[in-house]
C-alpha cells in the first residue's frame, strides 16, 4: 500500500491530501530514509513524522485497505 494511503486509512494523519504534502515536504522518513507518498509500506516498516516541534514514530503491524475507524489503532504500534 502507498505510504499516503496507509497513514489516512490509519488515521495518523486525517486526509490523504495532508499526508501527501507532509511526504514532499520531507517530514516522513520510513526506515530513516526521507521516504516519498509513493512509497508501498510494508509489515515491520517504521515511519517517523514530525509535525513542527513533535516527532512521532510508529511501526507498521499491520496493512490493510480499509478498516473500521475502531480498529485503526491496531494498524501500528506507537514506539518511543
Amino acid at each position: 500500500m502507498r505510504l499516503d494511503k496507509y497513514l489516512k486509512v490509519s488515521r495518523i494523519i486525517k486526509r490523504r491530501t495532508i499526508a501527501n504534502e507532509a511526504c514532499d515536504a520531507c517530514r516522513v522518513s520510513v526506515n530513516g530514509k526521507v521516504a516519498r507518498a509513493s512509497l508501498n509500506v510494508k509489515v515491520d516498516d517504521i515511519i517517523e513524522i514530525s509535525f513542527g516541534t513533535k516527532t512521532v514514530k510508529v511501526m507498521v503491524t499491520a496493512v490493510n485497505e480499509t478498516v473500521r475507524k475502531d480498529d485503526a489503532a491496531g494498524l501500528y504500534k506507537i514506539i518511543e
